[in-house]
């Protein structure tokens, strides 16, 4: 069975976690790595700006972010504006889609879907919003998704909100979807912590059900193209 390398990268900047799954990527398209990958972080805050953004969704000026200590982006990935920091669980599955389906919107709906399977076996019903891509539970958004692809591979990928501070998402207008409410496995399920370990455990699990993949675990000096960045 083919198999799904997830790297656990733990807390990483944004910027090099940018630059480890672009050079994954390439990997993936010049075949010098073998298998699809899921790469798993958490980020020190951080406002990052699809291909789509509108500057007016962004309610905090790049200054005013920077005087928070919250870092600023634009980057290849289809979208609008998005926060990613501590207490979120973000992946970037680097996946050749010329060995699955070649269509970016079948892969979205797979992405929702992963995530929809791992909520549910966290206890929370999870949902898609039709004509909006993400994650819902009861009317509120629990995870966003945005991602590029190349030679069908892709890179960026989802954030799903577990122990976030979700005041963060008051810089922004999420997703560029007005009146948003924003929330959180851990204010799902009523707990004032969720479980970071369960989390990535179901996610990663529902990863390679839905896309018929071996999730296992590897560091990242398995992966050298990973090990030089």
């Amino acid at each position: 069975m083919r198999e799904l390398l997830a790297v656990d990268l733990g807390t990483l900047p944004y910027g090099e976690a940018l630059e480890l799954q672009r050079a994954a990527a390439r990997g993936r398209i010049a075949g010098e790595i073998a298998e699809d990958v899921l790469l798993l972080v958490e980020h020190p805050p951080v406002v990052t700006m699809g291909r789509t953004a509108k500057t007016e969704h962004l309610v905090s000026s790049p200054r005013v972010l920077a005087s928070r200590g919250v870092e600023y982006f634009e980057v290849e990935r289809g979208g609008d504006v998005t926060f990613h920091g501590p207490g979120q669980l973000v992946g970037y599955p680097i996946i050749d889609l010329k060995r699955h389906t070649q269509d970016l919107h079948w892969y979205l709906r797979q992405v929702e879907e992963a995530l929809i399977v791992a909520l549910g076996a966290l206890g929370i019903p999870a949902e898609r919003n039709t004509g909006k891509t993400g994650v819902w539970t009861k009317g509120r958004k629990i995870a966003s998704i945005g991602v590029h692809a190349r030679d069908w591979v892709t890179w960026h990928g989802f954030a799903l909100n577990v122990n976030t501070d979700l005041s963060y998402f008051d810089m922004i207008v999420p997703c560029g979807i007005t009146g948003v409410e924003m929330t959180s496995v851990a204010r799902e399920l009523g707990i004032p912590r969720a479980d970071d370990a369960g989390v990535r455990a179901e996610v990663l699990r529902a990863f390679g059900g839905v896309f018929g993949l071996a999730p296992r675990v590897v560091a990242r000096e398995s992966l050298p193209l990973l090990a030089l960045h």
